[in-house]
């Protein structure tokens, strides 16, 4: 086939010879549907096959190549009561030895071995002492001038050499616009477009492979840095919630405790942008108990002596209850009246606090994403904070947004994020960082140890419990990770275990996330009152629970959770004048598993954690979830390419100063990408 124009770029994958129903289908389940899907399925490592090793020097387990001449095939074999075809091949290198290729299924494959032809082979080296053999290898002719060969991500059915054949196919005819002009090409040092896509499938070398990937990862980091550009400056419109100075001695006055100075400066920074015409948009980024709800807390009473209704969004009930609880405690004193709008109200309870809300009764309104549905109606709304935006998206903070005209915005985060990947998710929000943890804090003792401490550990829970001191157990989930059944089970069966068995000795409660609001409210009061004195926990109380009496976490299978997660539910302890430990336990003795728990022990920094759990799992993977709402970033690593995000940050502010809009026809193209990456998220409203 030949593209005729640039719009058969569009056309469905079906179009392309010799791909059948069955394989289409195949290809939807990677999400490439189109011809310009399939060139945009960029390789995630490449087979080299330039570096043979010996058969004698290949070590059992490893991956290699080796080069090798087929001496015989044996006949095929049925194993597996008849379901199984094993296809074995005899193949010997130059000096003699020799070692089986083996198949299963695969007579294709199997068939395109020649005897007395040589070969690269790739693989995983396996057999025994007497045969070494190799179980299905890919390879390569002896001779071939491609020793770089692109491995992709597959699903069953679909093989590296289906894909390879079928990028061979179209990648001639490729010839999409060039984005940049020869200067910034230039200026940069960077490949023109069709020859990084031809070089990023087909590289004869891997400077040309890295070249490639540079140019492709430069445009996407650049098309976001712009898309989030342009969105920050569409949101600065006129607010109808202009502020003036107000007087926040009386709030500082009725604190239990002192400010920080950076709670105060991060005040300071919202109070200033409140005062604008333009709608503040901020990002409050702290570590665990650095105290955030106090300036959130700082900024509702501005608003209110401005005469406005602020309102705070949390991702559970849980958390939102004791937002509620803590802001009560701060703002009531002060006469200004808080409500809290949850799921789990009566319908009664629904009613009235609507009512209030409406009446402009209730000033600060606490609650979950029951906030944003129909029939909730605000009374001059002028400030709007969302805690752990990450976990319900962006839609729902913008629907909050409609809620009033324009209002302030401030979005809270306990979970420390590079500054990499703050710019995908917060691109639209300047930051303020809280780097200062209230005085007298003592630092929580952590330790990684395995399953051969258990006892030990539930007699040093025993100890606590006898001194004060609460603990939490917390479970992962276990099995299907997309299960609150199969997490609810395993932290149940745990309880149901140790109540009876090594903690029977004191009272034990259960929490997870299927049980109703006002039974986890219960057991988190009695847990806070005393009643309970350890709590076997799902990872509902990851985020926000604050119990000073708390001194352990103990945390199950550790290595089933991300560190910035681990991080989170550490910082569940310490928080009272007791000496407070985390407990990481686990049998994982792998040795990306020992960095990551190393990394634990070693530091208390939220913002090196979250670095190093960047680093080790990759920004796809860093909240345990993809993130609803995003632009897909299909080569560009937010970690490795950081050296890319500067340069493209700085080109991105000098093309939107010449051009806001990007309309000139020089930057038409980047402007088509920037709707491409932004393709279905609608509230960026790129159009």
């Amino acid at each position: 086939m030949a593209f005729r124009n640039k719009t058969m770029l569009n056309n469905e994958i079906s179009t392309l010879r010799g791909i059948s129903a069955k394989r289409t289908a195949l290809y939807k389940k990677l999400n490439i549907n189109t011809v310009r899907d399939l060139i945009l399925h960029f390789p995630r490592g490449y087979i080299d096959y330039s570096r043979p090793v010996k058969i004698n020097d290949t070590q059992y387990g490893e991956v290699c190549v080796v080069k090798a001449t087929v001496v015989k095939k044996l006949k095929p074999f049925y194993a597996a009561g008849g379901r199984v075809v094993v296809y074995k091949a005899v193949v010997k290198e130059d000096d003699g030895d020799e070692f089986l290729c083996v198949f299963f299924n695969t007579e294709y494959t199997y068939n395109k071995l020649l005897p007395g032809k040589s070969y690269l082979f790739y693989g995983k080296a396996g057999g025994n002492e007497l045969v070494r053999e190799m179980v299905s290898p890919t390879f390569i002719g002896e001779g071939d001038l491609n020793v770089l060969v692109p491995k992709y991500r597959l699903t069953s059915g679909l093989t590296q050499v289906m894909i390879a054949n079928n990028l061979k196919t179209v990648l001639p005819f490729f010839d999409d616009d060039e984005v940049f002009s020869n200067e910034i090409l230039e200026e940069f040092n960077l490949t023109d477009k069709k020859t990084a896509i031809v070089n990023i499938h087909f590289p004869s070398s891997f400077d040309e492979a890295e070249a490639a990937k540079r140019r492709l990862a430069f445009e996407e980091i650049l098309v976001l840095q712009l898309g989030m550009t342009m969105l920050k400056r569409r949101n600065r419109k006129l607010t109808g919630a202009l502020m003036k100075k107000q007087d926040l001695t009386e709030f500082y006055q009725t604190l239990p405790f002192i400010p920080t100075g950076a709670q105060k400066r991060a005040v300071e920074d919202c109070i200033q942008d409140m005062q604008k015409h333009i709608p503040m948009n901020r990002l409050l980024q702290g570590d665990v108990g650095s105290g955030k709800t106090m300036v959130s807390a700082a900024l509702c009473f501005f608003a209110d002596k401005n005469g406005f209704q602020s309102v705070f969004m949390a991702p559970t009930e849980l958390l939102a209850t004791q937002h509620f609880n803590t802001l009560k405690g701060f703002l009531e004193p002060l006469g200004i009246k808080v409500e809290l709008l949850i799921g789990s109200l009566t319908a009664a309870e629904k009613r009235e606090a609507k009512a209030r809300i409406k009446s402009g009764e209730a000033r600060i309104i606490t609650g979950t994403q029951a906030l944003i549905q129909k029939g909730v109606e605000f009374n001059r709304l002028g400030l709007v904070v969302t805690d752990e935006q990450h976990r319900f998206g962006v839609n729902q903070r913008s629907e909050l947004i409609s809620k009033g005209v324009n209002p302030h915005t401030l979005v809270m985060s306990a979970t420390p994020i590079p500054r990499t990947l703050a710019l995908i998710i917060y691109g639209d929000l300047d930051i303020s960082l809280i780097d200062e943890m209230p005085v007298g804090r003592i630092p929580i003792k952590t330790y990684a140890v395995d399953t051969s401490y258990r006892e030990r550990l539930y007699k040093f829970i025993l100890k606590q419990a006898g001194e004060g001191g609460r603990s939490y157990i917390v479970c992962p989930v276990i099995g299907d990770e997309d299960s609150d059944l199969s997490e609810k089970a395993y932290a149940v069966n745990y309880y149901n275990e140790l109540k009876d068995t090594f903690l029977k000795d004191i009272n034990v409660g259960l929490l997870h996330g299927k049980m109703k609001q006002a039974e986890k409210e219960r057991v988190m009061e009695n847990f806070k009152s005393g009643e309970i004195t350890a709590l076997i926990s799902t990872t509902v109380i990851e985020v926000g629970i604050d119990i000073p009496s708390a001194v352990i976490m103990l945390v199950e299978n550790a290595e089933r959770f991300g560190l910035s997660q681990l991080h989170q539910l550490r910082g569940r302890v310490g928080r009272g004048e007791k000496q407070s430990y985390c407990i990481l336990v686990t049998d994982n003795q792998s040795s990306y598993t020992k960095a990551r728990l190393d990394a634990m022990t070693k530091t208390a920094n939220g913002f090196e954690i979250a670095n190093e759990d960047l680093k080790l799992r990759g920004p796809g993977n860093f909240f345990g979830q993809k993130q609803h709402g995003l632009p897909e970033l299909k080569i560009a690593d937010m970690t490795a390419d950081a050296s890319l995000v500067a340069q493209t940050q700085k080109l991105a502010e000098r093309l939107i100063t010449l051009d806001p809009e990007l309309e000139k026809p020089e930057h038409s193209g980047l402007k088509a990408r920037i709707k491409e990456l932004f393709l279905g998220v609608d509230e960026y409203g790129f159009n």
